[in-house]
């Protein structure tokens, strides 16, 4: 799955257009390395987004085409 559309699905941000901008500007990257919004997203890959001044990073637990509210949050686990 596409970095963007994870974001949005697992409700990391809001929109799949703010996670697409976000990634294009550098604010994302994916086990230590700047990432893409087209980059394939797997089980086990650390996400770091820099939004303001505390970095949230999380642990891809499972990727999934659609998930309700309460299924996202079990998509990833925060480090």
């Amino acid at each position: 799955m596409r970095l963007d559309k994870y974001l949005k699905v697992s409700r990391l941000i809001k929109r799949r257009t703010v996670a697409n901008e976000a990634c294009d500007s550098g604010r994302v990257s994916v086990n230590g390395k700047i990432a893409r919004a087209s980059y394939d997203i797997k089980a086990g890959d650390e996400i770091t987004i820099t939004f303001g001044a505390k970095p949230l990073s999380v642990r891809v637990l499972e990727v999934k085409d659609t998930a309700f509210k309460d299924a996202a949050r079990t998509m990833y686990e925060v480090i």
